[in-house]
């Protein structure tokens, strides 16, 4: 009989997955349309594009390992679809962080206009290789997590040979120490960057609409909403981001109920995430309430 908790997992592992893999079908249709028409992508469209085909292999993956660990923890705990499962999720959670990290600062230099050396250059790169630096991005992100096949290989073989108890706490060393090193790399590092993109953009819009309200000779205010729209998506894609941050704290403490609890919420952020993604792209918005409307007319007039 399931555990409350294994009831809880299986339940939010198909609810995400109903949810988002829709969701992030039309994000990539809706990108591959606009490609169709138009030939060129825009660096958010570009940055969207790549999330919506990362999430949807991360959900997969997530939901499929809650799936197992639900209804099979025996099959779980085999080393093969243990080591596989674990290092796909970090791989492509990584990924996605960094491609946070990348919307954030399109978003920070698009809007701020900062003089500074760094992000003039930050502003070059994502204007003309953005392509190639997502390529870079993920084979980075590879090179990070596919040590933890020997990470994981080592740690369970130490564990698994009954020599002293000593034996055991090395093997969870060396799996703590990778994983404190992946996370600062994968993680970490993402995150601070994008916080900080944050703060600059929220500050220099502060400081506009300060400078407008006291300058103002009776011109008209000029339209903020596309702004707004960027913090705002760049502080829940953050969000999202804090709750794996909180995981991997939570992971090696001895409250399972916790973990289970973050567990599940990590479960259903892809699908979260894919209404962020919606909110910050009109374009996105129209081509998907399009396409439904001409369906439905079709529908209707057979």
């Amino acid at each position: 009989m399931l555990s409350p908790y294994s009831i809880s997992i299986l339940v939010c592992s198909v609810l995400g997955l109903g949810l988002a893999i829709p969701s992030y079908t039309c994000i990539v249709m809706g990108n591959l349309d606009i490609i169709r028409k138009k030939g060129k992508l825009s660096p958010t469209d570009v940055i969207f594009l790549a999330k919506g085909i990362v999430n949807i292999l991360l959900q997969c993956v997530l939901s499929i390992e809650g799936m197992i660990y639900a209804l099979s923890l025996e099959t779980f705990y085999i080393i093969q679809v243990f080591v596989f499962m674990n290092t796909s999720d970090y791989f492509l959670a990584y990924y996605n962080f960094w491609l946070t990290f990348w919307l954030s600062a399109h978003y920070c230099t698009s809007i701020t206009n900062l003089s500074y050396g760094f992000f003039i250059w930050i502003k070059r790169i994502l204007s003309n290789f953005l392509s190639q630096l997502l390529f870079l991005t993920a084979l980075g992100m590879f090179i990070v997590t596919v040590p933890c096949f020997w990470a994981v290989n080592a740690e369970s073989l130490i564990q698994s040979s009954v020599n002293s108890t000593n034996t055991s706490v090395i093997g969870f060393h060396e799996l703590f120490s990778y994983r404190v090193s992946a996370n600062i790399l994968g993680a970490n590092l993402p995150f601070f960057l994008g916080l900080l993109c944050l703060v600059l953009t929220f500050s220099f819009l502060i400081r506009h609409v300060w400078r407008v309200k006291n300058n103002d000779s009776g011109s008209t205010r000029p339209n903020l909403q596309a702004h707004v729209t960027a913090l705002r998506t760049i502080f829940f894609l953050l969000l999202m981001f804090s709750i794996f941050c909180v995981y991997q704290v939570i992971y090696f403490l001895p409250s399972s109920s916790l973990s289970i609890v973050f567990w599940n919420l990590q479960l259903l952020s892809p699908s979260v995430e894919a209404a962020v993604i919606f909110q910050a792209s009109n374009k996105l918005r129209r081509i998907i309430l399009r396409r439904f409307w001409t369906r439905s007319r079709r529908n209707t007039e057979t």
